[in-house]
């Protein structure tokens, strides 16, 4: 009885309420910001599967370009500088007939360019399609024509042997014996500086001789050869040699040979001796 009296007597809990909200009058009953919903977002996969599938497609393509046509492989260049070597010979000097471009190393063809005796100097550019190698020389000028066992050659005035490419007028031309070089591929200095002192000195002089013992000569028109040897001291020697040319016909002495390679001890021969 007592238990039924207490259960009576607890108060009744008020009903939970969502406390209002005061809206001025006009305002709308509804939210200003509708629920995100979750789970449907924008699906963009396709539009970056397309992308990346024509990325693919361009690179593919440019490597076909590059490498599988005949667009980016070597089958001329452009030569400038030339004027006694030919084009075709340059190219054969680079030895890049039929190589790709892109494996093409400028300073490798400038040496390969460089073992031709008559070319000083060049420049290599690599460019794209159609002049993709340019190639600007520097030649070397010839000085003198060296005559040996038959062979006519070029020779500039550091004593290079270069191939005669063209007849030059005014050259002054050396007739060497057989053997003045043996196996050297170049004269010495001292017989190109020589030899172009005697022609500037006698510009009438239009060939010389030569050989290891007497150094540089010529035929005197008066009858005999005379020997100055070689150097840069021909002005002196020449003084000397006509003055030694003078005593001699004074005296009715005819030589047949004047050596002056040593200009403290000249010598000459006559007939007989």
């Amino acid at each position: 009885m007592t238990s039924r009296l207490r259960s009576r007597r607890q108060p009744v809990t008020a009903p939970t309420r969502t406390p209002g909200i005061l809206r001025p009058p006009g305002m709308p009953t509804e939210p200003l910001e509708r629920p995100v919903q979750h789970g449907l977002r924008a699906d963009h996969t396709g539009r970056w599967r397309l992308v990346s599938g024509t990325i693919v497609l361009v690179m593919v393509g440019l490597l076909v370009l590059f490498f599988a046509t005949p667009f980016f492989y070597v089958q001329s260049i452009a030569v400038g500088g030339l004027k006694y070597t030919t084009k075709e010979e340059v190219f054969t000097l680079t030895d890049i007939a039929g190589m790709h471009v892109f494996w093409i190393d400028p300073e490798q063809v400038r040496q390969g360019i460089l073992r031709s005796p008559t070319l000083a100097d060049a420049t290599v550019t690599l460019g794209w399609p159609p002049q993709m190698v340019t190639v600007l020389v520097q030649e070397r000028e010839p000085a003198l024509l060296w005559e040996q066992a038959g062979v006519v050659t070029w020779v500039d005035v550091q004593g290079r042997i270069m191939r005669q490419r063209a007849d030059i007028d005014g050259l002054l031309r050396i007739v060497a014996e057989a053997d003045s070089l043996g196996s050297d591929l170049q004269v010495p200095l001292e017989v190109v500086t020589g030899a172009l002192q005697l022609k500037s000195a006698r510009p009438a002089i239009d060939a010389l001789r030569y050989n290891r013992l007497s150094g540089l000569g010529y035929n005197d028109g008066r009858g005999w050869t005379v020997w100055f040897g070689t150097g840069t001291n021909m002005p002196e020697k020449l003084t000397m040699y006509e003055d030694l040319v003078s005593k001699l016909l004074a005296r009715n002495i005819l030589p047949i040979e004047v050596n002056m390679m040593n200009a403290d001890a000249p010598f000459y021969r006559v007939a007989g001796n």
